[in-house]
């Protein structure tokens, strides 16, 4: 899957889903930090990759709905170190089955992962 991680996720998430076969960017390393919602958007999608976030802006299930995109995970820990973000990720990414999460809009709490799923 090809992935693009936020400004607000570690970069070690870069050789830990990439490990896992994952063709994975980031928006620091691509110059777009600081850049707008829209703008990071748009970039994900022009190269048609997965956006991971912990921006609520990308929250609305209805803006970002399933089918219309290349994919959006929105992370939503109760206490999101770095450390803590890297490894559920991680496993999320490890344990699910990823290929089947194109176009999908995915929610990962600490304790569920919830992915909403194109109805075309």
């Amino acid at each position: 899957m090809k992935v693009k991680l936020d400004e607000n996720l570690p970069e070690s998430l870069l050789s830990a889903l990439s490990a896992l076969g994952h063709e994975v960017d980031n928006v620091r390393l691509e110059g777009l930090a600081g850049q707008s919602d829209p703008d990071i958007w748009g970039a994900a999608q022009a190269e048609g990759r997965f956006l991971i976030t912990q921006d609520l802006d990308f929250s609305d299930v209805r803006r970002f709905k399933p089918g219309m995109h290349h994919g959006l995970m929105l992370v939503r820990l109760r206490v999101p170190g770095r450390r803590a973000l890297a490894a559920r990720i991680a496993e999320a990414f490890h344990s699910a089955e990823t290929v089947s999460w194109s176009r999908c809009f995915v929610l990962l709490t600490d304790s569920k992962l919830r992915v909403h799923r194109p109805t075309e």
